[in-house]
């Protein structure tokens, strides 16, 4: 069974249809990264499979517990506590790090495991402080975010989705709001989640980043899947033209 399943969703702004009949499937331990240009429908994409849009067809399951199905047309969200028990399967670390300004370092990544998943405070802390290590944080711990640096706070970030022990992580442009020294720093930290075998879906402009770390890339265009597959498949031997006329762009 994958770990997310997601069927002939679409998704529609003022008519104007985002998502046309997309489909894909993540199996646990994969690494996907999703390449496309501004306006592909990507991040759309990304924020439907973590119910932050609503899809307006479609089907969205997580280890076989249906998030979203469709009937007579229209899509139809499970109840409020079946949706909270799925979103335990994902978390989900955004572009502009979105900490809680009057939150330490640390009650930003304990907050949700203690007062939404009811854990003990003080086992709590403990791993808060272990994921701290491992991202190289330990003395930042009480520190505020208008104390850290961009790619501290994103390393924060990635911190507090690890800590509610998800099955997988999805991460919306991760680097894009970072200098090129910091992109380096959060690429670093994504390679040794790939390489401790951490499911994620990654949407991502860093070509070489996806080729290096990604089990199966994705390029969206138009609201669709253009092509899918190996890195070597779809970034080094693209079989379609726009595939092809986008990588050419970027790497000019």
């Amino acid at each position: 069974m994958s770990l997310l399943e997601v069927k002939n969703v679409k998704k529609s702004f003022d008519g104007n249809e985002v998502l046309k009949d997309i489909s894909m499937t993540v199996e646990k331990g994969e690494v996907i990264s999703i390449l496309g240009p501004s306006g592909s429908g990507k991040t759309t994409f990304l924020r439907c499979m973590t119910m932050l849009e609503t899809v307006d067809s479609g089907e969205i399951a997580y280890s076989g517990e249906k998030a979203v199905t469709t009937v007579d047309g229209k899509a139809v969200y499970a109840s409020k506590a079946d949706m909270r028990r799925i979103k335990t399967y994902f978390g989900l670390v955004f572009q502009s790090f979105e900490l809680f300004p009057h939150f330490s370092v640390m009650g930003n990544i304990t907050d949700a495991p203690i007062h939404v998943m009811k854990r003990p405070r003080d086992e709590v802390e403990k791993e808060a402080r272990e994921l701290l290590k491992k991202l190289g944080l330990s003395e930042r711990a009480d520190h505020y975010p208008y104390q850290l640096s961009g790619g501290q706070k994103q390393r924060v970030a990635i911190a507090r989705a690890l800590a509610m022990d998800p099955q997988m992580i999805f991460f919306d442009e991760p680097t894009s709001a970072l200098d090129p020294e910091l992109t380096a720093e959060i690429l670093k930290v994504l390679r040794e989640l790939a390489a401790e075998k951490m499911t994620m879906v990654i949407v991502t402009h860093e070509i070489a980043f996806a080729r290096a770390v990604s089990d199966r890339v994705i390029f969206m265009d138009g609201g669709v899947i253009i092509e899918q597959g190996s890195p070597a498949d779809v970034i080094d031997h693209p079989s379609n033209e726009r595939t092809r006329a986008f990588l050419k762009k970027m790497s000019e």
